[in-house]
């Protein structure tokens, strides 16, 4: 769900607690849409104005820089490091945050800056304001052709959206909500009622209340379910307003074990179809919500070029192999041909020429029986032979020919499904780098437009067995092929069978890895393939001296052989515990 206006405030809440006062230290901007402010202490304060993540609140995931950091980056650090975090406001019911910052100016003196997130769907935004609640610049830029009823423009003063024609819910007492509710006809659907009528109510929220207020869980059927909805109004009021010491209470729904909605307090409206469980706070669990839709955005923004160059070529390369099998299927009825040349040949003594059929006794069949061999009028026999030897023989080198296209075709069709792979993997700017140049080289993309910012090569993502032993895992098939160059020849190596996915190397140092120690590398195997989703995933393991890079293979593409299989379940637990933070 969207960040509503009643949660954001329980996180304002819990900002309030923690980084009022605070300097801030750093300022980045790792996404177009997202702002990280570093505080002082080691917190990170993330602003995000997408239009399907928007949301503020503190953060504990890693994410890396642009080389060059954009121009809104620049001001927001011109005016605003090292400042110290004043008040952190919320209009009431209003899903915007204000952040009030005093700061020194070039000269010394003191000021204050305002930063101002707006989460409000696609009209999401991050305002820069001077002292004077003077717009000094925006992400979004938004201008009388844009929306006539308001502008976001540097120079004038910031106000705020029109607000909604919708009731407060908060302003509504006991006796104003009875009446509301007994005008409401029998039957009334109560959520949409109450998303109709209030504002700051999300449809969540509205289905949970109408959950508990009436009986059938949805309509306004007599007396009993407006009194008991009014009832259950009530207590949300008193949670949201923290009397008699209620406290908001951060709750993730879950599907499968994959985050699927959050909320400020308990949900209970889908029964079995849903987990449901508290947080300790909403930034960590903001974090763990976005974190798999924050990588999917990235693919979509950053890898919407290199997913599309993939999958065209992928799709002809499969469309050349059905071409070629089916070409290769037709050689395969070539003894018919040379049989046919030889019975030919074999009844020329009683064959005129402009006949159209021979009839003959077919003495390669156990049966003895006859066949019909069609002749080419045209031709004199022998030429109607000749051509049937003809065919025969370009049927049979045809027949060696496709076998090696063939070979050529589906290892092509192999790698670009990695690469594909790759993609829904990709976590960084340097990731989608990696591909790309894999791309280029193999001339599925053309040379790049622009001079590209040097980087320093990318780093495989790092991981320490239980046991203390370094376990590394390829992000790209180029990367994939220096693990395994680089290894040890006593290390041991790890891939999923016959699916697509990371090189994984068990660095030995020397010694026979435990047990364990193989099944957790096993199991990171797992994860980082497309077998992420299943159960007793089969991995193929082997020491790395056994793995071989055949002549002329794309990036990744290796041959092994012995190996043994582990079968594992892929475990996200696991890899987040697994994971060596100082990589």
């Amino acid at each position: 769900m969207p960040l509503d206006a009643v949660c954001l405030t329980g996180v304002v809440r819990e900002l309030r607690e923690s980084i009022l006062g605070l300097r801030i230290e750093k300022i980045q901007q790792p996404a177009r849409d997202q702002v990280i402010l570093a505080l002082r202490g080691g917190k990170k304060l993330l602003l995000c104005a997408g239009a399907s993540q928007a949301r503020v609140h503190l953060t504990g995931l890693a994410r890396e820089n642009p080389a060059a950091p954009p121009m809104f980056c620049m001001l927001l650090r011109k005016h605003l490091t090292g400042g110290r975090i004043a008040a952190i406001d919320q209009p009431a019911l209003e899903r915007a945050v204000t952040l009030t910052i005093d700061v020194v100016d070039e000269l010394g003196e003191p000021g204050r800056r305002k930063l101002v997130a707006e989460c409000m769907g696609r009209y999401s935004n991050l305002i820069l304001l001077d002292g004077q609640d003077r717009i000094v610049d925006c992400l979004r830029r938004v201008d009388m052709e844009m929306s006539e009823r308001r502008q976001v423009l540097p120079g004038l003063f910031y106000r705020l959206p029109p607000a909604q024609e919708k009731r407060d819910p908060l302003a509504v007492d006991g006796e104003a909500l009875r009446a509301m509710l007994d005008a409401a006809p029998d039957g009334t659907d109560a959520a949409a009622w109450l998303l109709g009528n209030f504002t700051a109510l999300s449809p969540l929220v509205c289905r949970e209340l109408a959950h508990l207020g009436c009986e059938d869980g949805t309509c306004l059927r007599d007396g009993g379910d407006r009194e008991r909805l009014a009832g259950t109004f009530s207590v949300w009021q008193g949670m949201v307003r923290g009397e008699n010491g209620e406290r908001f209470t951060p709750w993730m729904l879950t599907r499968d074990g994959k985050p699927a909605d959050f909320s400020y307090m308990p949900i209970s409206q889908y029964g079995n179809a849903m987990e449901g469980a508290p947080w300790d706070d909403f930034s960590s669990m903001l974090d763990a919500f976005y974190e798999k839709r924050e990588q999917m955005e990235r693919v979509r923004q950053q890898g919407a070029d290199l997913q599309r160059a993939a999958a065209n070529a992928r799709d002809r390369a499969v469309r050349k192999l059905a071409l070629q099998e089916k070409e290769y299927e037709r050689t395969q009825d070539r003894d018919r041909l040379r049989v046919f040349g030889e019975l030919i040949t074999a009844n020329l003594y009683r064959m005129e020429r402009g006949g159209s059929v021979l009839r003959a006794q077919n003495y390669y069949d156990p049966a003895g029986g006859e066949v019909d061999v069609p002749l080419d009028p045209l031709l004199t026999p022998q030429q109607n032979a000749a051509k049937y030897f003809k065919r025969y023989n370009k049927a049979k080198t045809a027949e060696k020919y496709l076998t090696e296209q063939m070979e050529l075709a589906r290892r092509e069709r192999d790698w670009l499904e990695s690469i594909l792979d790759e993609l829904t993997r990709a976590e960084t700017e340097q990731d989608f780098r990696d591909v790309r140049r894999e791309l280029r080289e193999a001339g599925y993309l053309k040379g790049p437009g622009k001079k590209e910012v040097r980087r320093g090569p990318s780093r495989p993502r790092a991981f320490r067995s239980h046991s203390g032993l370094r376990i590394l895992v390829g992000r790209s098939n180029t990367q994939n092929d220096k693990l395994v160059r680089e290894a040890f020849k006593s290390d041991y190596w790890f891939h999923t069978q016959r699916i697509h996915g990371s090189h994984v190397i068990l660095c030995t140092e020397g010694q026979e890895p435990d047990a364990e120690a193989v099944t957790e590398a096993a199991s990171l195997a797992a994860w980082f393939s497309q077998g992420r989703e299943g159960n007793q995933v089969a991995v193929d393991y082997t020491q790395v001296r056994y793995v071989k890079k055949p002549n002329g293979a794309r990036p990744g593409m290796v041959v092994y052989d012995p190996y043994q299989t582990a079968y594992v379940t892929p475990d996200e637990g696991l890899v987040k515990e697994l994971e060596d933070k100082n990589h």
